[in-house]
């Protein structure tokens, strides 16, 4: 060998070692005593069955003693963390990761464009404008200054019509209670008072008059954060009155509905309202506002399927409606035969499910693929102009604008693609880059496929699968796989910042797309509901067994995760086939399926739970898979993490509070199972970024540590 030769790459050998450094795991964690959690003799009977709940006073909320236990979990949990000797590092390495600046698409409201903007660590994204293209930035507002800790958030904005108004929402703590607050856009300027007790609200905007908002009456006794909340009522705001003033426009005594929704169409001439008592299927009515003695018109009388009013060409109204159209289809409707009836195909359904929208007078109708973006582009009388050519197999969202408009913006992402956003020109179909990502991540260097496996009823299930290329298939990859299977949501290809550690760290990112999705249309959903759930749990366990009998990793070597309807996946899961995970991050989870319904929204939930007051039958489906009954002593269950929110008012913290006490209790094995309560926080959305940060660190460092890997610092 050329000694020269043989010295440089010994000395970029030597360089390379000094940039990786690997920190190995601790052989033995200490682990505190858990609290001794005080049982109870609460019992329930159901159909005959007696049911006992022991931990039943975890689900007050402000007690004392409930308080003082979160506080005593949270002591253990972070002293076991804060023992990983790689747990900063990952912090670091993710702090150095998340430090670019970040966008949102641009948007015109009146004279200026607005976009989102966040220089890399802030809490909160700032809310930017400029006059057209070519003016000088300024913040126009910095939800960074809601808080000084950076838990309050920025919920929702409006503006209206003229773009000389705007209200916008706030949320404290990650509650889904919140606060409005209305400003004019030229001098920031606050108008009237700030209107409370908003929730599952949007701000829909009369002119520059005032704004229709949705708003339950705050429970009169009880925690606001988890009591029942029933009726929702749309009320009208008129600007510098009293919130004790506004009208009522629709629900009630009169008509009670657990969830309306109001908007208007863009001319400002319709008021839609959509009614549901659950998460899936809602009436539909709409009130011509230029006329003043017209009262709501019946579009849709009941609750077997989704509709939702797009907008209107005249009197003509363009629907999405899955009526006789499991997959989804748009159809036009005239004002004076208004219902199903007289509805008129535009779009027919096709073979993939269907998600519209409108701009600069077309209509965007985003397909899905197995469970990737297809986009095409429509006339307002049905004509198909032309597929929009993607910058390749991901997902693509954000195809809606003005009708004024003629250009729009897109953004594009994969799970090794970072979220690019692409200005579309209406007219000639082209796309170009308007904002690529400044993420440090090199796509090239990584792999992302899909496959397809075969659960236990023989159902094709799909299942992407991202790792850096050259990995060997030895089953020692560490690899999280992730599910979600409810309520006809659809997974569907995204970027994560925070995935980057395990994927740089050679491991494995695995998304199962499993039935109770919304990936392939209503049969899907379906198939995932009620006395149908195990097949999501089944599909989930599957995409595990895929895992490990194609050598992609070992139960040794997986976790699984999920959130809400998903930590309730990856709950059942867990006490299934505990030997079949080596970690397990059920987050927010509904977990306590025999009482999910008593708190909050969640009797909302039932069109895909049911619950165990309905029959004998779905109580005992129920009763079987509920995480928190199906948890057995003296049973060897995965190194768990739960994970949840003292704000959380969706899903409410109780489930988690009662499934940790169980779990530690039950526990045989030596794996630790821990509860990590954030506090000031709620179901996710609007969490800052160092909490995010934090929670991401924590999560990464228990899997690397109890799989027994180490870290390898970059």
């Amino acid at each position: 060998m050329n000694r020269k030769f043989g010295f440089l790459m010994l000395s970029i050998a030597m360089i390379a070692c000094q940039q990786q450094k690997k920190i190995d795991p601790v052989e033995n964690i200490r682990l505190m005593p858990y609290p001794d959690t005080e049982k109870g003799g609460t019992e329930d009977t159901y159909f005959g069955t007696t049911v006992a709940d022991p931990y039943r006073w975890l689900e007050d909320d402000l007690s004392d003693k409930t308080k003082a236990w979160v506080k005593a979990e949270n002591e253990v949990t972070q002293d076991y963390l804060g023992q990983i000797p790689f747990r900063n590092a990952i912090k670091s390495r993710l702090e150095k990761l998340w430090n670019f600046e970040k966008y949102s698409a641009p948007f015109t409201e009146g004279e200026y464009t607005y976009f989102f903007k966040n220089n890399g660590l802030q809490n909160q994204s700032v809310l930017y404008r400029k006059k057209g293209d070519t003016g000088k930035e300024e913040v126009f507002l910095d939800p960074n200054k809601f808080s000084a800790d950076g838990t309050a958030s920025l919920a929702d904005l409006s503006f209206s019509k003229d773009g000389s108004l705007l209200a916008y929402q706030i949320s404290e703590g990650g509650s889904d209670w919140r606060k409005v607050v209305v400003i004019k856009a030229a001098d920031k300027a606050i108008v009237g008072d700030t209107l409370i007790d908003v929730k599952f609200s949007g701000l829909a905007w009369r002119g520059n008059e005032g704004f229709y908002y949705s708003a339950y009456e705050k429970p009169k006794s009880g925690s606001a954060l988890s009591a029942l909340t029933d009726q929702h009522k749309v009320f009208f705001h008129k600007l510098n009155t009293a919130q004790s003033t506004d009208t009522l426009i629709f629900g009630g005594v009169k008509t009670p509905r657990r969830y309306l929704s109001a908007h208007l169409t863009e001319d400002e001439r319709f008021l839609i309202i959509s009614a549901a008592n659950t998460t899936s299927g809602n009436e539909l009515y709409v009130k011509d506002l230029n006329n003043p003695t017209a009262d709501f018109i019946t579009l849709v009388d009941n609750f077997d399927k989704n509709h939702a009013v797009l907008d209107n060409d005249g009197d003509r109204l363009f629907i999405y409606t899955e009526l006789n159209a499991p997959k989804g289809k748009i159809v036009s409707a005239e004002l004076s035969n208004p219902k199903p009836q007289g509805w008129k195909d535009l779009i027919p359904e096709a073979e993939y499910v269907l998600n519209p929208a409108l701009a600069g007078g077309k209509i965007f109708a985003s397909y899905l693929k197995d469970a990737t973006s297809v986009v095409k582009q429509f006339d307002i009388k049905g004509t198909l102009e032309r597929e929009v050519e993607l910058p390749g197999i991901g997902t693509a969202a954000g195809f809606n604008a003005k009708k004024g408009d003629t250009e729009l913006y897109y953004t594009f992402t994969s799970y090794i693609n970072p979220g690019t956003i692409y200005k579309y020109t209406i007219a000639s179909g082209k796309s170009e880059v308007y904002q690529k990502s400044g993420v440090q991540f090199d796509p090239s260097l990584y792999e992302s496929k899909q496959v397809f496996y075969s659960t236990k009823d023989g159902t094709k299930i799909p299942l992407i699968i991202t790792y850096k290329k050259g990995i060997k298939l030895d089953g020692t990859n560490p690899t999280l796989l992730y599910g979600y299977g409810g309520f006809n949501v659809s997974l569907t290809p995204s970027f994560s910042t925070a995935n980057i550690i395990l994927l740089e760290q050679g491991g494995i990112y695995a998304v199962a797309n499993l039935r109770g999705g919304g990936e392939y249309g209503e049969a899907w959903h379906l198939a995932g509901t009620k006395l149908k759930k195990q097949n999501v749990f089944d599909d989930f366990i599957a995409a595990a067994e895929y895992l490990i009998n194609e050598k992609y990793t070992s139960t040794e070597k997986l976790a699984i995760a999920g959130g809400s309807n998903g930590g309730l996946l990856v709950g059942a899961a867990m006490t299934q086939r505990p030997e079949l995970f080596k970690v397990a991050f059920p987050a927010v989870g509904v977990l306590d399926m025999l009482r999910y319904h008593k708190f909050t929204a969640g009797a909302g939930w039932a069109f895909d739970y049911g619950t165990a007051d309905d029959s004998k039958e779905m109580f005992d489906y129920l009763h079987r898979y509920s995480p928190y009954h199906a948890l057995k002593p003296n049973t060897a269950y995965p190194a768990t993490i739960v994970l949840t929110a003292d704000h959380d008012d969706r899903v409410v913290p109780a489930h988690s509070f009662k499934f940790a006490a169980r779990l530690q209790a039950f526990n045989s094995g030596k794996n630790p199972v821990l509860i990590r309560i954030d506090t000031n926080a709620g179901h996710g959305a609007g969490k800052s970024t160092a909490m995010q940060i934090a929670e991401y660190a924590d999560k990464w460092a228990f899997m690397l540590q109890n799989m027994g890997l180490g870290y390898t610092e970059l």
